[in-house]
């Protein structure tokens, strides 16, 4: 993850900078000023390598052009010095009040502090999980809702006006089989002999559902009834297990609600309209390879019947006249050719969409491991293991922060004797121990100095100015920025990886300085620093779905 940086000390060095360069190249645009963290504390706070490029324009050598561009720098009361380094690197090297003024910053903003208004009057659809209504939801379930929800959130701390967005595909080949295994259970239920489909599914919670099927007294032999009452339990425990993980979702949207409102007929007469299908086979075309796809792909089958990205296409459709001009689909990495089909079928009806339209975030699924092996299946399920499995085992905080701690492309390993485990191996547990043993300190605190203030925004940070101090402040300070990429890449794990970094600073910092000294000034100073780290803490496990304990 590249290293973030004080929004505060970004906007003030590059106004310094800004005007520096109006001196030295005035036709140079401000946009080639950027600034970057070192790797070796030796090389300064920050790093700027704006006169390197400044060398084709001016001609002159990047190391002559950084010492005037450093010339040319006003006064800063939050700027050290500045020196050139290697090839025409300018090294800045701030004072303490610089990284001390993030303190008072993050006490006065509170749970605002990280939040922005850059998104401001912008809409965006977040559609995660969408889940087949086949049975419950699995790991890969989880990983989506995990990820959808906190780049949700982490959206909207930017300003975007959110909506999330489940998509019930209540349609198909899938619905059949599940009908028709729903129908051999009941049949079975009631003692009669029922021949069970080749692709039905096998989980324990078919006989379940038909087991309450029967007990309503209801016809077997009914398909549609069999159908609308196995769908309904299943939207009912797919949306308790949702809620047991602390996801709820503003809008739902049926897949039969498409045929039935007529708009993946529309769309295909639309697409036949523009001339981009044609007949082969008894089965109608899309023309894909007209926009990027390696084969033209069916739409209809020969038997009448659409292939599933039709009413995909007329889906997204419904998204762009619903206003949302950016939408976002999480979804598991095996509907990668999706994307390609869908883009395609909204290019090809030419109604204003732009080209990469919805944006997507992909993800990898997750293997289950416990006690060194790896878990396949639920009892109840049969096949995998479930989302509830997961939870019920290691509790939400934990699948929700394990499961977006990695890039969602990578393969993911969920070792649950890692997540039970209370140890600084187990990420979550390191995080959420820095916020409770803050707690802890500030409740001795109030025992052994009552007569203290308990206003710290007005503490003198002076003497906070130790290594270990600046360093941690350093690291509350990059905390917007770090939340303005996550926005931007959908790159929840970013915020994850921040958190689990700011913990390591904190415990650091505990373990080798006293907190509540005898020295009022310096106890004071040290006291709104950790509480300042706390709000941090808890601002951002908030925006990953975590609680913040108080005890641990």
């Amino acid at each position: 993850m590249p290293v973030a940086m004080s929004a505060e000390i970004r906007s003030h060095l590059t106004q310094l900078f800004t005007a520096a360069l109006a001196k030295v190249a005035p036709q140079q645009p401000a946009t080639i000023i950027d600034f970057e963290r070192p790797k070796q504390a030796t090389f300064g706070d920050y790093s700027c390598a704006s006169a390197m490029q400044l060398t084709r324009l001016l001609k002159r050598a990047p190391q002559q052009i950084a010492h005037e561009l450093i010339g040319a720098v006003p006064e800063s009361e939050w700027v050290e010095r500045m020196e050139v380094a290697g090839p025409g690197f300018i090294n800045i090297y701030l004072r303490p009040e610089a990284k001390q003024h993030v303190v008072r910053t993050i006490l006065r903003a509170g749970d605002a502090y990280g939040r922005n208004n850059r998104g401001m009057g912008n809409k965006v659809m977040i559609e995660f999980v969408s889940a087949n209504p086949t049975g419950p939801l699995h790991v890969g379930h989880g990983r989506q809702a995990a990820l959808g929800e906190a780049i949700a959130a982490i959206l909207a701390s930017q300003g975007w006006e959110v909506t999330r967005e489940f998509y019930y595909n209540d349609a198909g080949q899938q619905i059949a089989n599940l009908t028709a295994s729903m129908r051999a259970r009941a049949l079975e239920a009631r003692g009669e002999d029922a021949v069970f489909p080749e692709d039905g599914y096998h989980g324990e919670y078919i006989r379940e559902i038909a087991a309450k099927y029967v007990a309503a007294d209801g016809n077997p032999d009914d398909l549609e009834a069999v159908r609308k009452f196995a769908v309904a339990e299943l939207r009912r425990e797919q949306d308790e297990d949702l809620r047991a993980f602390g996801v709820v979702f503003d809008n739902y949207y049926l897949e039969s609600s498409l045929y039935a409102d007529g708009r993946v007929a529309a769309v295909v007469e639309a697409l036949a309209a523009t001339g981009t299908t044609y007949e082969h086979d008894g089965a109608l075309w899309l023309k894909t390879t007209e926009f990027g796809d390696d084969k033209d792909r069916v739409m209809r089958k020969s038997d009448g019947a659409y292939t599933y990205f039709v009413p995909d296409v007329a889906y997204h459709v419904t998204k762009w006249e619903r206003s949302f001009k950016r939408a976002v689909n999480v979804q598991g990495s095996d509907h990668h050719s999706t994307v390609t089909r869908v883009r395609a079928g909204l290019q090809a009806l030419s109604i204003g969409i732009p080209p990469g339209y919805p944006d997507y975030v992909l993800h990898k699924m997750v293997t289950v491991m416990k006690g060194g092996e790896e878990v396949k299946i639920s009892k109840r399920a049969g096949s995998y293991v479930t989302l509830r499995d997961l939870i019920d085992e290691v509790g939400r905080d934990a699948v929700r922060f394990f499961l977006v701690s990695r890039r969602a492309d990578s393969e993911f390993a969920f070792d649950v004797d890692l997540a039970k485990s209370q140890s600084e191996d187990n990420p979550v547990y390191y995080v959420q121990y820095a916020h409770a043993r803050i707690c802890s300190v500030l409740e001795q605190w109030q025992a052994q100095y009552p007569d203290d203030a308990r206003d710290l925004e007005t503490a003198d940070l002076a003497a906070t100015d130790s290594q270990r101090e600046l360093h941690l402040m350093q690291r509350l300070g990059d905390y917007p920025d770090v939340l303005e990429t996550a926005a931007r890449e959908y790159a929840p794990h970013q915020l994850a990886f921040y958190l689990r970094e700011l913990a390591g600073e904190f415990h650091s910092y505990y373990n080798s300085d006293r907190i509540l000294v005898p020295e009022a000034p310096t106890r004071r100073g040290r006291l709104a620093l950790i509480v300042a780290t706390r709000q941090v803490l808890r601002n951002g496990l908030g925006l990953l779905g975590v609680t913040a304990p108080e005890k641990m």
